[in-house]
């Protein structure tokens, strides 16, 4: 899975949440993105999974870290089932002339101070990306 932590000039955050029904965290806030289609670099899956969830291109990634765990994934539908993910995070910015245009997959978003992330319900990888970083 390819996750951009994407951050405006003003160093707040974008957050995504989920729609209740369906995704890897139901309900709660996270970030973007994906996974990566075979035959795709993961720079090119970042773009495409940024364009595709957010509308708008990604602007000078930079790798973070990774992390893993395995998580339930929800399908409208189906049942929820289990799946071992890596996560590859980069640091980003968007191209601020588009506007966010959310797909299926979000259902709000926010533009967040760092210092008020523990307002949301993050999932537990946002929370462990976030901590990493040092920010909660």
């Amino acid at each position: 899975m390819v996750v951009p932590v994407v951050r405006d000039d003003g160093g707040r955050l974008l957050l995504c949440r989920m729609p209740p029904d369906r995704g890897v965290f139901p309900g709660q806030w996270g970030l973007p993105g994906g996974g990566v289609e075979p035959g795709e670099s993961i720079h090119e899956a970042l773009a495409r999974e940024v364009r595709e969830e957010l509308g708008v291109s990604v602007v000078s990634p930079k790798p973070l870290f990774f992390s893993d765990g395995t998580h339930g994934k929800t399908r409208p539908g189906r049942d929820r089932t289990l799946l071992y993910m890596v996560f590859l995070l980069f640091d980003c910015r968007i191209d601020g002339r588009q506007p966010i245009r959310l797909n299926e997959e979000f259902c709000e978003f926010a533009w967040v101070e760092p210092a008020r992330l523990g307002d949301y319900d993050l999932n537990v990888a946002t929370r462990q990306t976030f901590g990493s970083l040092g920010l909660i």
